[in-house]
């Protein structure tokens, strides 16, 4: 199966792709995530960060954190530690801003990090978030494989991505909107052409539902489930180290 890429005339490798993509639509990128899902995402992120307080983390990491929404939401948890990585310096520079407007910079902090090397001691975190992320990743492996070691024992993975949805017409009315609609508004709201045509396409590639919970489960964690969400546009993957 070909690596879908955001250029695909690039001769970068995805990850340097994503994250020169990510650089080119941070200025919009919030503004437009909102905009495209109808404000959805913002339940999606509450409804994951949920199964996260049952947890009770000390210690968060939130990777591919972009502008740390998801890295904000966890405030709710309690912890007293929460750190976002992304590989886009541009997409960080918004998460700083509003890190700082909301003056809650002793309790969050993002650094640049890349998914698939974290710059972390094995068994560091009580919890690792994913929101939107994991279906960049270079080597979905790989990434998995980082976020479980540094993990602590008994440690919770709470990952949020778009899927595929079956159900007709759900699934009929999203794939035109995907790949038609979705395009076109992102090239008249973003500097960059190919971001919002590499969306879709990198979701329909993205190994959803049951495939995704047999990559946590071969990885070692346990208890993986899946938590549909608005028609299985979007699903919450849940696991521990």
């Amino acid at each position: 199966m070909p690596v879908i890429t955001p250029y695909r005339d690039s001769a970068k490798g995805k990850k340097e792709q994503v994250a020169e993509m990510f650089d080119n639509i941070a200025p919009k990128y919030d503004f437009l995530n909102h905009f495209l899902s109808f404000g959805i995402d913002k339940l999606w992120r509450k409804k994951a960060i949920k199964l996260v307080i049952k947890h009770k983390p000390e210690s968060v990491l939130d990777v591919a954190t972009g502008t740390a929404d998801f890295a904000l939401e966890s405030l709710k948890t309690g912890a007293k530690q929460i750190v976002g990585v992304d590989i886009s310096e541009e997409m960080l520079n918004v998460g700083r801003t509003k890190i700082q407007n909301l003056g809650v910079g002793d309790r969050v902090v993002l650094q640049s990090g890349d998914a698939e090397n974290l710059a972390f001691s094995d068994g560091y975190f009580d919890a690792v978030t994913v929101a939107f992320g994991v279906r960049n990743f270079e080597n979905l492996s790989k990434g998995i494989g980082e976020i479980y070691r540094v993990l602590k024992p008994g440690g919770m993975i709470c990952v949020l991505e778009f899927s595929k949805p079956t159900l007709f017409p759900v699934k009929q009315l999203y794939t035109f909107y995907s790949f038609y609609i979705l395009p076109l508004l992102g090239r008249l709201f973003s500097k960059d052409n190919s971001a919002y045509r590499y969306l879709p396409e990198s979701v329909e590639q993205f190994p959803d539902g049951e495939h995704f919970l047999e990559v946590l489960k071969q990885i070692g964690f346990t208890q993986a489930r899946q938590h549909r969400q608005t028609f299985g546009i979007a699903t919450i993957y849940i696991g521990i180290r």
